[in-house]
């Protein structure tokens, strides 16, 4: 099994992984063909993941598990809840591949004759009624989230989070392409009015006639970070939080818990002291408000008294380990003899007067103090667009000394993050059930103007924009990824801002001016693509100015490119038509040698036009942290002198990407080299050109020669 896969069927795992079987109970897993089973034989446990949705009789299939089961015997069943708050974000029902089906109680899903039931989903007042009527007199519901495919977090019915959601869940779907609401910002909501449990998206159900109930309250799940790292915490009703290793390989993850917590305890930082016992480490639970709570009230409430507790808490961070090097004024800040990684508001409570720390289970020796430092900002932040409207966060950067190497610290903390969770292992899955924002926004977009208004706006963008003066409205990042995709297409004749400091400026050699320029021109003698992100109010002033050719673009969608006009190629007498018309090959093609040479040629001979990407200086540099030999514009004369090239062009410096590369040339298939087979990024890409209709293809890398090679031959050769 492949890395990834074993990774998903882990997380799937933590479903029923963390329910306390013994080791010597009869076990059954239903099927949705129940009953069905040898003999008489009576179970302890059924374990049901699903089944009652797929079956036409649920009432059955319930009567037949509990004939099944001793008296004592539990039903673990479970199920999606048809009002899941993922449904009413606009993901599609699991079992017809349509919106709102579940919601509607299927009104429109079964009703022809000729209809076949594949399965449907229920609430959790028909859930209750069909338990009941079978005769299960216990039952205690708990609320799964995400959902059963990913259960990391899941919430017993008398239960609700006294925590942040929003960056605590990380919403998946069936279907994420036609999602149309942020979900991880709306469960604080629901907390507050009394429907958190209500919308659940699934629920795991306790069933039994006479069996004693587990007294979980709550379960957190790390299942996706492999089994040395992956743990269950769990809220007793008793008072107790458990933490326990999900896999054998993870129990000495335990001990290192208690460590930390000691080792942080012994440097005068205040935290929730525990002890281990048969491999699991106990604490009590703490009634007292979440630190992240806490200072999220204090930021709307008394500012000033913020930014005080949020200093104590970076004070507390240099107090919680030795400092071998003091803040020397470089950027640099201090460097810890370890630090501790989730030392974070999220990971602490407030009493008395001060932050008391919990679940530091990473410890990183000789660690600059500003990467922690910038995740107790970061975190802070984190999903709220309201608060980084109110107080900037790169306020608290430069608060924090943080702003000269903020992109050292970003990358430490996200190459941790990544590792942690196995992001790249992970990503493909990813990639297919979590939604992006960008689609997000433009699914909602498409709900505020009837069919033909969206089409005018976001979708003809470029209609009269040939015959007409074209303005750019915004001199943001939208509006340089326009010029830098679109820029050669179309005459933009300037960028209008309401900002006047910046008018008279120039971006891309364009100078910027006041919208006002727009009063001597008379109507339909120029057209404006608005270029912002927020770009509601500038509608709204171009209507009080009377204007009505705009277009806004979205900088997610793809829009068609004006391409150079390529020749129809027609196959000579007994030669065979090339699979694919146009291909597409991006390098640096730095010193450019054989192993160049024969990709392009390999390339040439699979299609019909050849388009080449040359990276520029600035990625070579990021990426390889040096810069080439032969400046960008050179590079890509020598590759478009090359025979087997029909069309050479630098590639913007941020817009490098195989999906930047795809809006701008639309081509049938991209060659490389096959040194990217397995990367995780890389097939990532593959499966999102094949989603557009095209293709990747791996060639055979030259080992002999390579720039780097050459280069160092050359570095040798000097000396």
């Amino acid at each position: 099994m492949l890395a990834s896969q074993q990774l998903i069927h882990n997380v799937r795992s933590g479903l029923f992984g963390w329910y306390d079987f013994p080791k010597d109970a009869n076990i059954l897993q239903a099927s949705e063909t129940m009953p069905g089973t040898d003999g008489d034989k009576q179970y302890d446990y059924i374990v049901s993941n699903a089944d009652l949705e797929k079956t036409s009789d649920p009432g059955q299939f319930l009567m037949a598990c509990k004939k099944l089961l001793k008296e004592d015997g539990h039903l673990l069943l479970a199920v999606n809840n048809r009002f899941g708050l993922k449904y009413f974000c606009g993901d599609r029902d699991p079992y017809t591949d349509r919106n709102f089906d579940g919601i509607e109680d299927y009104k429109r899903a079964y009703g022809n004759a000729n209809d076949t039931f594949s399965g449907r989903c229920y609430s959790k007042a028909e859930l209750q009624k069909m338990l009941s009527e079978a005769g299960f007199e216990k039952v205690k519901f708990y609320s799964v989230l995400t959902d059963l495919d990913n259960p990391s977090l899941i919430y017993a019915e008398d239960f609700l989070p006294n925590e942040d959601m929003t960056n605590r869940v990380f919403p998946t779907y069936h279907y994420k392409d036609t999602v149309f609401l942020e979900e991880a910002g709306l469960y604080n909501g629901l907390i507050e009015n009394g429907m958190f449990h209500q919308m659940a998206n699934a629920y795991l159900i306790e069933c039994t006639v006479s069996g004693k109930l587990s007294d979980v309250c709550h379960v957190t799940g790390s299942m996706e970070r492999g089994e040395e790292d992956a743990l269950f915490t769990m809220i007793h009703k008793s008072g107790i939080v458990e933490k326990r290793a999900a896999f054998e390989e993870g129990i000495s993850k335990i001990a290192g818990l208690y460590e930390n917590t000691m080792l942080l305890a012994s440097s005068g930082v205040k935290t929730v002291n525990g002890y281990i016992e048969n491999h699991a480490y106990y604490m009590p639970f703490v009634h007292a408000e979440v630190g992240q709570v806490y200072l999220k009230r204090l930021f709307f409430e008394n500012q000033e008294l913020f930014l005080e507790k949020m200093d104590a808490f970076r004070d507390l961070i240099l107090k919680s380990a030795p400092i071998l090097s003091e803040d020397a004024g470089d950027g640099e800040g201090a460097i810890l003899k370890y630090a501790f990684f989730d030392m974070v508001p999220l990971n602490s409570f407030y009493m008395d007067d001060t932050f008391v720390f919990y679940d530091q289970e990473f410890r990183l020796e000789n660690y600059p103090a500003n990467v922690i430092i910038y995740r107790m900002v970061v975190t802070f932040y984190a999903g709220d667009i309201k608060a980084n409207q109110v107080l900037p966060m790169t306020v608290l950067f430069e608060r924090y000394g943080l702003t000269k190497k903020l992109k050292k610290w970003q990358d430490m903390e996200r190459k941790f993050m990544i590792r942690l969770r196995k992001e790249e292992e992970l990503m493909q899955y990813h990639n297919k059930v979590r939604a992006d924002y960008n689609v997000i926004s433009s699914n909602r977009q498409r709900m505020n103007y009837s069919a033909d208004e969206y089409q005018r706006l976001f979708v003809d963008i470029f209609k009269n924009a040939d015959t007409r003066k074209l303005f750019l409205f915004g001199s943001g990042n939208y509006t340089k990824k326009f010029l830098t995709i679109y820029g050669k297409d179309y005459n933009v004749q300037g960028i209008l801002d309401n900002n006047e400091s910046k008018w008279g400026q120039e971006l891309d050699g364009i100078m910027i001016q006041s919208p006002d320029v727009l009063k001597q021109f008379v109507s339909g003698e120029y057209k404006v693509i608005i270029c912002i992100k927020n770009y509601l109010s500038v509608m709204k002033q171009l209507d009080k100015m009377g204007i009505g050719d705009y277009a806004i673009y979205d900088w997610n969608r793809d829009y068609p490119r004006k391409l150079k006009a390529i020749a129809a190629v027609v196959p000579k007498e007994n030669e065979k038509p090339k699979k694919y018309h146009i291909g597409y090959v991006a390098g640096a093609f730095d010193m450019f040698h054989v192993g160049h040479l024969n990709l392009l040629r390999r390339a040439k001979e699979m299609c019909d036009y050849l388009v080449v990407g040359v990276i520029s200086d600035e990625s070579i540099y990021r990426l390889k942290n040096k810069n080439p030999i032969i400046p960008c514009d050179e590079r890509v004369e020598i590759v478009a002198a090359c025979r087997y090239v029909d069309q050479a062009e630098a590639l913007p410096t941020d817009y490098s990407g195989i999906r930047d590369a795809y809006k701008m040339f639309h081509f049938d298939v991209q060659f490389s080299g096959d040194d990217h087979g397995e990367d995780a990024i890389w097939q990532s890409n593959r499966k999102y050109l094949e989603s557009q209709g095209a293709d990747i293809v791996f060639f055979p890398y030259t080992q002999k020669t390579s720039s780097t090679k050459i280069r160092k031959q050359l570095t040798d050769t000097e000396k």
